[in-house]
């Protein structure tokens, strides 16, 4: 039983960029599947699909590297908001991250999006982990 989803998710594509694993498998849920598609549009990730078994689910995610050097296009993965300490903000308050060069994942009353979409829309929320 995993406490904390989020951060397994989080963890399971560490350890995978770590390893310069091509696919990563990853249980689903519809935040992991916002969270997922986040990572696509914003260039992080190559390409996932959202695998419907009887049970959970499986989401197949193709993690990006460059052809030349083999560095990964994810530099690093921070949890945030994590359930002992849950970390909510307002628009106006909402971190940037890298001075705007990485993106914050925020789960609002309007779904899952960026730091600066939240902003656009002025929208507050949890803030779930940074990426860059």
């Amino acid at each position: 039983m995993v406490s904390d989803p989020i951060a397994d998710f989080l963890t399971r594509i560490r350890n995978a960029i770590m390893a310069k694993h091509r696919v990563v498998e990853i249980p689903a849920s519809n935040l992991k599947k916002g969270i997922t598609k986040i990572l696509f549009e914003k260039g992080y990730i190559l390409n996932y699909k959202f695998i419907d078994d009887d049970k959970q689910g499986l989401i197949k995610i193709a993690l990006k590297y460059d052809p030349q050097s083999k560095v990964s296009a994810i530099k690093a993965l921070k949890r945030v908001s994590t359930p002992g300490l849950r970390s909510y903000v307002g628009y106006r308050d909402m971190p940037r991250v890298l001075n705007g060069l990485g993106i914050a994942v925020v789960s609002t009353s309007k779904g899952v999006m960026t730091d600066k979409e939240a902003r656009v829309q002025k929208v507050g929320g949890e803030v779930l982990c940074y990426i860059y």
